[in-house]
């Protein structure tokens, strides 16, 4: 199903996790978010994949620890995902201080600009559903 929004959505990841919680297969140089899990794709790069529509989505703005920009930038590149920003966090705060930063990033270069916000490690099925509810909300 085709999507066409009035304005670009922004896709912001958030990947600042630790990786702990699943350990052994994730550790904190090289969380989940950066394990394939569902996939031969890391759950970034499946992340960021929902977003590879020019017309609809600007490329990604991906908030990360300083430790792991590199590895994340590169798996990006390696799929595919045209460079966007990264902002680095000093120390993990959550959420709503990640998307505060985000908006305020966003707003010198789009004031009007709608942002989405998702975490890095969530699998979702039906990528036509969840892009049909991003355009009905940015609507």
């Amino acid at each position: 199903m085709e999507q066409r929004f009035n304005r670009k959505v922004h896709p912001v990841i958030l990947s600042g996790g630790s990786g702990s919680r699943l350990w052994p297969i994730s550790r904190s140089m090289h969380p989940k978010q950066l394990q394939p899990l569902i996939s031969k794709f890391s759950m970034i790069q499946e992340t960021a994949l929902r977003f590879v529509d020019g017309s609809l989505f600007p490329s990604p703005v991906v908030i990360c620890n300083h430790e792991h920009r590199f590895i994340i930038a590169e798996q990006l590149r390696e799929a595919g995902i045209p460079p966007g920003h990264q902002i680095l966090e000093p120390a993990g705060r959550n959420t709503a201080p990640a998307a505060a930063v985000a908006a305020l990033c966003l707003q010198a270069s789009d004031p009007g600009a709608i942002l989405l916000i998702v975490p890095a490690d969530h699998a979702i099925n039906d990528i036509s559903a969840f892009l049909h509810a991003i355009g009905a909300g940015a609507r």
